[in-house]
């Protein structure tokens, strides 16, 4: 453990400097106070903080504070779940992304789509089976407690690293243009809330804030679409053909290409996208808050209708934007001269603001307050998932079951959670406030790579496979998990652009598709070749956890409350 301290480190080092290497979006601009959106967010907040504290009395053991006691319905757990999901990265990622690119911004949102197949039919049902609070739970059911908990716990704080970096860049930048504050303070606010909703409500605050926020942004995006639509006779024909006239690239913005244009890095980011979604800690986390692996396959179901709904509307949220802002000079910084303009580099708080603009384009400033409170309270609600999945991997899987090994009481292990959301909470305000110029989107796929490389094969492979031993689950963790960060580091964005050599040493910008492989082979082979007493004991286990797994029988099930 103690070797793998330092690793770690480097991986973080190499996490954040592959996000710094990413598309630079342009610095926002601090703007004048909007009120409606002020009252609007601070409404949010003093509501969401009630079912705080309401939650705080009622979460009295580890599993209400990590599962919520496993009391959750099915269809309040889908919402929680599209509430995860529907981050900054979704709504104000890849509607700007759509904005600057056209047709290819969709690459982000079909792949996000594309894996919750792969979630229901080969996660969902056995990990409620075999698991309890977390995913290493799960890996770590016939292997060796401490080497997998290590190694799972490892790839769940990279990829929650990752994947805060982007939800705080977003909210400062949000609150930064619209509520006239400076962006330390904005990241500084994010960073308390998020903290006080899970170090005080653990699992049961962050569902029903997520559940709430995801009612919001799914109405919201769905008038915003809607009036976009009604603006051109409700003729999807209309709206691009006004695109095409308005954008710099004109056609382009219909063919593929303009985004992605390598059509290996194309499937490589697709491989991040769709197998990353089985491997996201704050995702996996939601299977155990559900009542049993039935609950577990339809939160899915459902999950999965909401979230392509969702990305239909930020389609055309983001053909709206170029449709209705490109011909509006009043949405962009304007030259010396007073007129001109870059319809893309230029647009006030840079492109991951086109859904805000364009709310104030459709609806008036009122409807531009409650869109930038819903998109603040996206951003709240999944970095408090995402902290709480950071907070369980150090309390639940590192201190209680490797350096305490079970030696400790419920109490102390929660108490233990609580302080490392506080621990997360400042680091991320830190990366947020550093990492401030990148786009959400491009930063959420990082995470997703490193989620398929290093989390999805060591799952996957400890449930399906009967010769995956410990050796061979911890080599191919760590071969996905450095593998993906290398080869970001090795690439044209971090290689060239930020350390200044002349050519990249490995040629695409995406890695899961070689990182991902990588790591299956290496667990393949590495178990293959392990014959030691301990690997003939695992590989004997396999059919005890094959049988819960596709029964249930032998799993834990809902507290009484």
């Amino acid at each position: 453990m103690i070797r793998l301290v330092p690793l770690l480190g480097v991986l973080l080092l190499g996490a954040t400097t592959a996000i710094a290497a990413g598309p630079d979006m342009g610095a926002v601009q601090k703007q004048a106070t909007n009120w409606p959106a002020i009252f609007m967010f601070l409404f949010f907040v003093l509501f969401t903080l009630g079912i705080t504290y309401r939650a705080a009395k009622g979460s009295k053991s580890a599993s209400d504070f990590y599962a919520a006691g496993g009391g959750i319905s099915a269809r309040t757990n889908s919402l929680a779940i599209a509430g995860d999901y529907m981050s900054a990265a979704s709504f104000l990622g890849i509607s700007g992304l759509v904005y600057s690119s056209g047709f290819d911004g969709l690459i982000y949102s079909t792949g996000f789509l594309v894996g919750w197949p792969i979630v229901l039919f080969l996660i969902a049902e056995r990990l409620r089976n075999l698991g309890k609070f977390t995913f290493a739970d799960v890996a770590s059911f016939r292997l060796d407690q401490t080497s997998i908990r290590i190694i799972s716990a490892t790839g769940t704080l990279v990829v929650v690293a990752f994947y805060l970096i982007a939800q705080m860049v977003g909210a400062g930048k949000l609150i930064q243009l619209l509520f006239g504050l400076d962006y330390l303070y904005a990241v500084v606010i994010v960073g308390a809330l998020m903290i006080i909703y899970v170090a005080f409500g653990g699992m049961k605050a962050t569902t029903w804030v997520q559940v709430i926020k995801a009612c919001l942004l799914l109405g919201g995006a769905t008038f915003m679409a809607g009036a976009v639509l009604y603006l051109y006779d409700f003729s999807p024909e209309k709206l691009f053909a006004t695109a095409v006239q308005t954008h710099p690239k004109g056609d382009a913005i219909m063919a593929p290409g303009g985004l992605v244009s390598n059509p290996i890095d194309s499937i490589s980011l697709g491989v991040g996208l769709m197998f990353g979604t089985a491997g996201l800690p704050h995702i996996l986390m939601r299977f155990f808050t559900v009542s049993d692996a039935q609950a577990a396959r339809k939160s899915v179901f459902y999950a999965t209708g909401l979230i392509g709904y969702f990305y239909i509307l930020t389609f055309i949220i983001g053909f709206g934007g170029i449709a209705l802002l490109m011909s509006d000079p009043s949405y962009f910084k304007l030259g010396a001269d007073g007129t001109t303009y870059d319809k893309i580099k230029d647009m006030v708080g840079g492109t991951n603001m086109v859904a805000v603009n364009l709310a104030n384009a459709v609806g008036g400033p009122y409807f531009l307050g409650f869109i930038s409170a819903v998109a603040f309270a996206t951003i709240l609600a999944v970095v408090a998932g995402l902290t709480l999945a950071g907070a369980s991997a150090i309390s639940h899987d590192l201190y209680a079951q490797v350096f305490a090994r079970g030696r400790t009481t419920e109490k102390a292990e929660v108490n233990l959670s609580k302080l490392s959301a506080v621990g997360i909470g400042i680091v991320a305000i830190y990366l947020g406030y550093v990492f401030e110029n990148q786009n959400v989107a491009f930063m959420v796929g990082l995470a997703f790579s490193v989620a398929a490389s290093c989390n999805f094969p060591v799952l996957t492979m400890s449930i399906l496979w009967r010769g995956t031993t410990t050796w061979g689950a911890l080599a191919g963790g760590l071969v996905g998990l450095v593998a993906a960060v290398v080869m970001v580091v090795l690439s044209d964005a971090v290689w060239v652009k930020t350390f200044g050599h002349p050519v990249a040493l490995f040629p695409y910008a995406n890695p899961a598709l070689f990182s991902m492989p990588l790591a299956f082979v290496t667990i393949w082979a590495v178990s293959s070749m392990d014959r030691t007493r301990r690997a003939n004991r695992e590989r004997a286990a396999f059919d005890a956890q094959f049988v819960r797994s596709e029964t249930g029988i032998g799993a834990s099930g809902a507290h009484a409350h």
